[in-house]
């Protein structure tokens, strides 16, 4: 019974008033035809397509889930999903924004960003399938041989064949280093590599002919940890010189993980007995190349919380106003009917808010950062593509984390605005909560982001990275602090920057006397720089519906409406986050371990 409508209004919002991305990205001699005419329509049909053929899908593919035939080691998806995939290939929309030299159509990453939010909302589990064969794209775009590319880039382009990636096994997950796969050199100059991995996302399907495995595995000279690790191209049918199937290779899918979400993606056991792969990029170097993917997923993740909080969001509005129970405690509001619609309730609408808000400030976060992708991978400038390089670096674990953290959050109190009916599948919401929660996990759990932030994003270069960003917020700062209107914005905003000023430079020092203080503050750290970014984007989109409220448009009376519920109701959380992070190690170490 959930319903989808694209937020086609806010997508453009975002695009051409807040970031003005077409002007920036025609900059680009790569997209120096784009124009705002070709962005809209592009929206409107990958919403029509996330909205007509996937979201019908939604519910029908959780409750099917995927089989696997052990005999054959064959997996099926849902009912319907394969002639979705159909559509969504016949359509050209796995080319969007691949290279036109492997067949792609060229268009900034910025329009895939936006398509795959449409179709995340109306169906996670489906959307992974295709999903991640653009990071493997990347991968080989970037790491492989000018024999591999012209192999793989136009088949994995055109939707012919998809991706995935194999990386976690039984005994390691996060700390790759432990990984015992093993890749043994052949005469022909391709390895024949046995392990198990886990958790391997799409790992077997029916939607496509082929699938390309990149899998992590040790040559046997390989040092131990991460240094010792190399990646392989393995596909499940090893392709003939001209593209065509070959023999079955030796990769299996042995079993199908039994999971709380996202039952319609196959998520696999992985079996490798002698299967044949060939090696991307240099030996011992396969998790820098590996990387290229996995950021490109951790954005990917960050954009299927961003599209369930959405979803989430809408169904949760369209029964709070249709819903009746009790009356306003300010007097009855629909007088003319038994009781009131619980929207009328202070407590629902700020559940409502809540994940509005949370769904407002991370589509302006991502597609700021998406922007930046592009100008990093296509920008002729190297200052320009070093300086967006760095800010992309700096954001991608706060997409992650924050978002799927909201996610969860927002997920939930959409729930509980349908009362008892949001526990019941046939609504559709129970479902939403159960998806969001794998994001929290895979791609690096968001302890793993946090630390990732706060070590090596931040302390490791001194905090350069974040300097040049908190640079970018001084400036707007600056310029709006003398405008009456936007003290309620600009005030707790330079307010909250001067605090993760002062909040880096003491976790910096405390850091250098015991590492483990940064494992204590990582966490509430990511937050408070998630809420810095978002009172950021906030304070900007307030700035443009001030200036538009006379329009009478009442997009712009609700932008600005959110935003002063986001300043009031969500970023006060950053004060006891930054207490919290000044707590330090000693309450989480002192007890020992005996005890617990």
């Amino acid at each position: 019974m959930a319903q989808y409508i694209p937020p086609l209004r806010d997508l453009q919002f975002v695009l051409h008033e807040l970031l003005d991305a077409v002007p920036t990205l025609k900059q680009i001699p790569a997209f120096a035809d784009l124009d705002v005419d070709t962005v809209n329509a592009v929206l409107e049909e990958g919403g029509k397509f996330a909205a007509e053929v996937l979201q019908p899908l939604n519910l029908s593919g959780d409750q099917e889930g995927c089989t696997l035939d052990k005999a054959t080691h064959a997996v099926t998806t849902p009912k319907g999903f394969k002639e979705a995939y159909a559509r969504y290939v016949e359509g050209g929309w796995p080319a969007l924004s691949t290279d036109p030299a492997y067949g792609g159509q060229g268009l900034p990453h910025l329009m895939n960003q936006c398509f795959y939010e449409m179709l995340n909302s109306a169906n996670q589990a489906w959307t992974m399938y295709p999903g991640l064969s653009h990071g493997a794209y990347e991968c080989l775009h970037e790491h492989g041989t000018t024999e591999q590319k012209a192999l793989y880039l136009p088949r994995l382009s055109s939707g012919q064949w998809t991706g995935t990636m194999c990386l976690t096994e039984p005994h390691c997950g996060t700390d790759l280093g432990l990984l015992r796969s093993k890749a043994d050199p052949q005469p022909d100059g391709s390895y024949r590599i046995t392990g198990q991995k886990i958790f391997i996302s799409s790992g077997e399907h029916d939607l496509a002919e082929n699938i390309i495995h990149l899998v992590l595995a040790r040559l046997p000279d390989a040092p131990p940890g991460s240094k010792g690790i190399s990646l392989f191209v393995v596909p499940k049918f090893v392709p003939n010189a001209d593209g065509t199937l070959g023999a079955r290779n030796g990769i299996f899918c042995t079993g199908l993980e039994q999971k709380m979400g996202i039952h319609g993606n196959a998520t696999c056991q992985m079996n490798l007995d002698g299967a044949t792969g060939w090696l991307v990029g240099a030996p011992h170097k396969g998790l820098p190349a590996m990387f290229v993917m996995m950021n490109a997923a951790r954005i990917g993740v960050a954009n299927q919380s961003l599209g369930l909080t959405e979803v989430a969001y809408q169904n949760a509005v369209a029964y709070a106003k249709d819903r009746l129970q009790m009356r306003s405690l300010t007097g009855p509001k629909a007088p003319d009917k038994p009781a009131d619609p619980i929207i009328v309730h202070p407590d629902v609408r700020k559940m409502l808010l809540t994940a509005r808000a949370y769904a407002e400030g991370a589509r302006a976060l991502a597609l700021h950062t998406v922007l930046l992708l592009d100008q990093e991978l296509a920008s002729e400038d190297e200052e320009v593509r070093r300086a967006c390089a760095d800010e992309v670096a700096l954001l991608t674990p706060v997409l992650k984390a924050f978002f799927t953290d909201n996610a969860w959050i927002a997920t939930s109190h959409c729930m509980q605005v349908f009362g008892g009916h949001g526990y019941i599948t046939e609504w559709g919401m129970e479902q939403y909560v159960r998806d969001a929660r794998i994001n929290m996990l895979y791609e690096g759990t968001n302890t793993i982001q946090s630390l990732d932030l706060l070590g090596r994003k931040v302390l490791a270069d001194n905090g350069k990275k974040l300097k040049a960003f908190g640079r970018r917020i001084a400036a707007f700062i600056e310029q709006e602090g003398v405008v009456e209107a936007m003290q309620e914005f600009v005030d707790p905003l330079a307010d909250l920057g001067d605090k993760v000023t002062k909040l880096t430079n003491e976790l910096g020092m405390k850091a250098f006397q015991n590492p483990d203080e940064v494992g204590a503050a990582a966490v509430d750290y990511l937050r408070v720089v998630g809420h810095l970014c978002f009172a950021y984007f906030f304070a900007r989109m307030a700035k443009i519906a001030l200036a538009k409220l006379e329009s009478g448009d009442p997009f712009y009376a609700a932008k600005l409406a959110t935003a002063r519920f986001y300043f009031a109701k969500l970023l006060p959380e950053t004060a006891s986050l930054i207490r919290s992070a000044r707590a330090g190690v000693v309450p989480l170490m002192a007890m020992d371990e005996a005890l617990f």
